[in-house]
């Protein structure tokens, strides 16, 4: 929309990207933070189409209201996408901030686990709606801290919103799969790449089809939905002034088992575990983390009141897989040369 300026925080990531695409697309004017200006992170947002005329980056921490201030400066609309961690901190920052600038509208982008974990009171064989909440006490209880922290922020933004007059809206997606516009990989398609290597889906391992991954994966259902169309919701839901409240958006289901039979029919070539170079290296996978997420993890443990031990490693890699990252990545370095 031509004269109109919009945020998204954390724009380099996956859903947001297809965001910042979306709204330059539509002749939006966007505002996008990062934590980290470099090519590396925000080359493929430079790349897009308007993106010279109508793109301005923004080095800035959900911690520091003043950055995220100067950010939402002159805008209209706020996109809040980078919600986990910090999570309620950080969201109250981006909110306050907004409230000074007097945007029109905060679209709030929080999870469909937000939803749909073991609601107290919600009436059995009833299709949960947005009315229902998940239940953090079960949450906390089997020591499911994402759930926690989305419907900790989520209910924090709401409640900003009536409390001040502030709009507020909030996108509850499922698990989002679709192309990625960002060069690393995400959460939702490390998922998929798991289960290219999963050893062993419960209660219907096969030898012959498993692939060799590190650990069992439960044949549950999955409420799914492709990011293209997440990005469209967040547009929808901005624009239209009807909207209010919760919006949920997970328009597919399937389960694992069905996941990985579609993923293997498709790329029934694909292999797991490449082979390396002839040397003793041990092809075992690492669990790995990056150090910024460490420390987002440790003030998301303080600010949902966590308690016992928390793994913090959500990536793997194979030892024959990191190496050619590693080359590719550092060419001249003598160690890893050829």
């Amino acid at each position: 929309m031509a004269g109109v300026s919009v945020c998204v925080t954390g724009a380099g990531g996956y859903i947001a990207s297809w965001l910042v695409k979306l709204l330059l697309s539509r002749g939006y004017t966007v505002h996008g933070t990062v934590r980290d200006l470099s090519d590396m992170k925000t080359g493929h947002l430079k790349r897009l189409q308007n993106a010279a005329e109508n793109l301005r980056l923004f080095k800035a921490d959900l911690l520091d209201y003043d950055m995220m201030a100067a950010a939402i400066a002159g805008c209209q609309g706020v996109f809040h996408l980078q919600m986990l961690a910090p999570a309620v901190t950080g969201t109250t920052n981006v909110l306050k901030a907004a409230s000074a600038a007097k945007v029109q509208r905060v679209v709030v982008v929080s999870s469909i686990v937000a939803v749909e974990i073991n609601p107290k009171g919600w009436p059995e064989g009833k299709v949960r709606d947005e009315n229902c909440w998940s239940d953090t006490e079960f949450c906390r209880k089997i020591k499911s801290w994402y759930p926690v922290a989305k419907v900790i922020a989520e209910e924090a933004a709401l409640e900003y919103g009536r409390q001040t007059g502030l709009d507020v809206v909030t996108l509850n997606p499922g698990l989002v799969f679709g192309p990625q516009l960002q060069p690393m990989v995400n959460a939702s398609s490390q998922f998929l790449i798991y289960l290219l290597k999963v050893r062993s889906l419960h209660g219907i391992f096969d030898p012959s089809t498993d692939t060799g991954g590190p650990d069992r994966v439960r044949d549950k259902l999955w409420h799914i939905v492709d990011v293209r169309d997440v990005a469209d919701a967040l547009l929808l839901i901005y624009e239209s002034p009807e909207a209010s409240g919760r919006h949920i958006c997970a328009p597919h289901v399937i389960s694992v088992r069905d996941l990985l039979n579609l993923l293997k029919s498709k790329y029934p070539d694909y292999t797991c575990l490449t082979k390396g170079p002839a040397d003793q290296m041990r092809n075992k996978l690492w669990h790995i983390d990056d150090v910024c997420d460490v420390a987002d993890a440790l003030l998301l443990l303080y600010e949902v009141q966590a308690s016992g031990r928390h793994i913090c490693a959500p990536h793997f890699i194979s030892a024959y897989e990191l190496l050619p990252l590693l080359k590719n990545m550092y060419p001249d370095y003598p160690c890893i040369a050829e």
